[in-house]
């Protein structure tokens, strides 16, 4: 890879939402590059979503979608960003899913789409394909990209910085400009050199941050790369105290956090405590099983200290039989298989986990973002939408409307915007002085995921978050010493952003002394 290359268009992040943008950008005429910090570009938050994205259902309609997603969101939701992806969202999975990549969602007798329900849905209007919808959507969506002459796609390619002339450029009165960004520092793994990326527009699609917990359904890049980055450029960044938990990932000594959809309780399962009881009536007599998943997360939370057990139970096999479950939930039946559940005879045990950033770099209704020429997509972005809670299966929802309304804002700016001149923009320097020790690495990243998890968690309150910024800030101190020494790797900088973007989250639940969706304080 050259020491500096240019690209009209640098999307950092391969999942839908950078996809979507990447593949419309490119059937314009612009040239991107898709950037991924894995060696394969199916890598991503998308390729691990189970249970589906929401299409319409017949007797449906847009003013119903977002009446749910209000609700959901606990009145936090901002009203334009979900009118824009209650009516055009639908559009947008028939044009871009169905139509152009040809995605063969589950459909039932009579060959119509079979239709799930999810917890906080008033009806059926979920399309999936079997439990692993995200997985035949983003090997579809590559499949697409790669195919593209207008697309170069690198892996093994981790950004290290977004290029800004008020802070990069050789010219010293650049720091009087408005904020912009030209691009990005991306560190190539193979050669273990930074090399530059000059862009005239720059996509975050970088997912979220699960990994700064201790149990989580994300992938090990979800780091709050991205949300770090932004941060440091000077962007925008609220609603970060928003962390969703997936009420139900399997829980078995030596086994991840394993995410069992929430299609499996709209199918009929239900959660049960050690004594077999039924709580989620105790906890939400409307909903149920099929509360919004902070209500859910926070019962089984509350059940297990208030019992003293370690994990409740998903029982599946007393509401579903046995051939539905095999059929409709294989990729999860084959996973507990794995290590020796038979989810049509026996219950899971499960317990929550880090699932979703509701906040994010602020975005207005076409992604850009507070920094000129820079967007941001997917759940790097805080587009409004979920508010204090998000709404099941929305997610990829709002990946496919952001990512074409980014396009879209795209090509009408790019005859307005100037060509960058490259010879502003400086080469990395290099300052390192000694190969940085795995082990540490490693201890700095347990001891973030063991403080957000005891701290900043399910619920959190004055003394626990007093503790976790004093923790933070003190380990941030000694990370940053590191890495201005040491050589960089994809570990050092994902070490990097987790610490900055804990101190976020942790800032964020800080000042927020009201309780409201999924940011719970005890005090």
């Amino acid at each position: 890879m050259k020491d500096l290359f240019s690209t009209d268009v640098l999307i950092i992040g391969t999942g839908l939402a950078g996809g979507t943008a990447a593949l419309k950008l490119a059937d314009m005429g612009y040239s991107v590059t898709l950037v991924s910090r894995s060696e394969n570009a199916e890598e991503s938050n998308t390729y691990y979503a189970q249970g589906g994205i929401i299409y319409k259902n017949p007797i449906d309609s847009p003013g119903k979608l977002a009446r749910d997603i209000h609700a959901a969101g606990d009145g936090l939701c901002k009203p334009e960003a979900v009118k824009l992806l209650s009516e055009k969202g639908p559009s947008l999975v028939e044009e871009v899913l169905i139509k152009k990549l040809k995605i063969n969602f589950d459909t039932d007798a009579e060959k119509n789409f079979s239709l799930a329900a999810e917890g906080g849905h008033s009806l059926p209007r979920i399309l999936h394909f079997s439990d692993v919808t995200g997985k035949a959507i983003q090997q579809s969506l590559i499949k697409a990209i790669q195919k593209h002459k207008n697309i170069s796609v690198l892996t093994g390619c981790t950004a290290v910085d977004l290029l800004t002339p008020e802070h990069h450029s050789k010219n010293i009165l650049a720091i009087y400009e408005p904020l912009s960004c030209v691009g990005a520092y991306l560190f190539d793994q193979e050669s273990k050199q930074v090399v530059s990326c000059i862009a005239r527009f720059t996509i975050l699609a970088t997912g979220g941050c699960g990994q700064l917990y201790l149990r989580t359904t994300n992938p090990t890049g979800s780091r709050g790369d991205g949300i770090a980055m932004a941060h440091r450029a000077g962007a925008r960044v609220l609603n970060m105290e928003y962390i969703q938990f997936h009420p139900t990932t399997l829980f078995f000594p030596g086994a991840p956090a394993f995410l069992i959809s929430e299609a499996v309780r709209g199918a009929g399962a239900r959660l049960k405590n050690h004594t077999g009881e039924y709580f989620m009536d105790k906890y939400s007599p409307e909903w149920k099983d099929l509360a919004p998943r902070d209500v859910v997360a926070r019962a089984i939370h509350s059940e297990m200290l208030k019992n003293d057990i370690s994990n409740v139970y998903l029982d599946l096999h007393s509401f579903i039989s046995g051939e539905k479950i095999k059929t409709e939930f294989p990729n999860i039946y084959n996973a507990c298989a794995g290590y020796g559940i038979d989810i049509t005879r026996q219950p899971i045990p499960v317990v929550p986990a880090a699932h979703y950033s509701c906040g994010g770099v602020w975005v207005n209704e076409n992604g850009q973002t507070t920094i000129k020429n820079l967007f941001a997509v997917g759940e790097v972005s805080c587009t409004g939408v979920h508010g204090a809670n998000r709404l099941a299966s929305t997610s990829l929802l709002e990946n496919l409307v952001w990512g074409s309304q980014s396009a879209n804002q795209i090509n009408e700016d790019y005859s307005k915007t100037n060509k960058i001149d490259e010879t502003e923009i400086p080469p990395w320097e290099t300052t390192d002085i000694f190969d940085p020790d795995p082990a540490l690495i490693a201890q700095d990243m347990s001891s973030i995921r063991h403080i957000m998890w005891n701290y900043v968690g399910l619920t959190r309150n004055q003394n626990r978050l007093q503790r976790a910024l004093h923790d933070l800030r003190t380990l941030e101190l000694e990370i940053n010493r590191f890495y201005r020494k040491a050589r960089i790797t994809d570990e050092l900088l994902g070490l990097r952003n987790a610490v900055r973007t804990a101190i976020i989250i942790a800032s964020a639940a800080w000042e927020n002394k009201q309780s409201l969706g999924c940011h719970y304080r005890e005090d």
